[in-house]
């Protein structure tokens, strides 16, 4: 990690640090149904990753754990790596709790082949992670480098487009670029899981287009499969969603897409 990103790093860990409590007793995270038995994952990655039983998978910025302990639930074997000490805490206490025989790793997710040696079936990450990384071509060598000949990497993700907005003003206002490389800083209180929580959340981050994004996989060697787009989220976090089907939420005019999917192989 080059020496210029730790103070970032750290302002954010401090903020996931501190989200982890408010999170874990949210609506949003519904601990007691997940703990009932109920899936974390959304119809993308299940529709994605239909045979995981028996398979090794690797899931990066995990949080704290419960789709690394869904995909663990489905019989894959798991481990999860978040930049969070507190998350990492209570991922193994589910895990426990659960009776799952899931692994998790603190560390940033671009150190991570410095604490995870082993290779996987299967590398996934999903919904609001590359845009705290400043670089995507040291992630996309990490992949490569813990993906199995032969293995599935996996992301879904929010597209670019709905980062170009600001989304702290009443309405929001297109203000980013798509590919910024400048390091972008917002402070606000709450969080996505809880808009009522009094927290401070202080948090930098860093746009990714799309070429960014295949152009990391690729050059560190994986094939791109496929590439989607969707115009429905499974997640309400933005501003004026509709609600189209249980569960699924897309803007009224449909003008650009909400989420991006991609599966590579090494």
């Amino acid at each position: 990690m080059k020496e210029e990103f730790k103070g970032y790093f750290e302002t954010n860990k401090q903020t996931w640090d501190e989200k982890v409590g408010i999170h874990a007793e949210s609506d949003f995270y519904d601990m007691e149904t997940f703990k009932k038995g109920e899936t974390s994952l959304k119809s993308y990655e299940l529709d994605a990753l239909t045979d995981v039983s028996g398979r090794s998978l690797l899931h990066l910025q995990c949080h704290f754990g419960q789709d690394t302990l869904s995909w663990s639930r489905m019989g894959a074997k798991c481990t999860g790596v978040d930049l969070s000490e507190k998350a990492i805490e209570l991922a193994k206490q589910l895990n426990t709790e659960l009776n799952q025989n899931a692994e998790f790793i603190c560390c940033n997710v671009l150190d991570t082949s410095k604490y995870v040696k082993d290779q996987f079936d299967i590398i996934f990450t999903s919904y609001g992670v590359i845009g705290w990384l400043p670089d995507l071509k040291p992630w996309g060598k990490m992949i490569a480098e813990r993906l199995k000949p032969g293995g599935i990497f996996y992301i879904v993700e929010f597209h670019p487009i709905v980062w170009m907005f600001d989304y702290l003003e009443e309405k929001p206002i297109m203000k980013y670029g798509y590919h910024q490389k400048d390091v972008i800083y917002e402070e606000y209180e709450g969080t996505y899981a809880n808009t009522n929580s009094t927290m401070i959340s202080k948090e930098y981050g860093w746009n990714h287009g799309l070429g960014e994004v295949i152009s990391a996989l690729s050059e560190a060697g994986l094939t791109i499969e496929s590439l989607k787009e969707y115009d429905q989220s499974p997640y309400e976090i933005f501003p004026g969603l509709i609600e189209k089907e249980k569960g699924m939420f897309e803007t009224k005019d449909k003008l650009y897409p909400l989420i991006f999917a991609i599966k590579a192989t090494r």
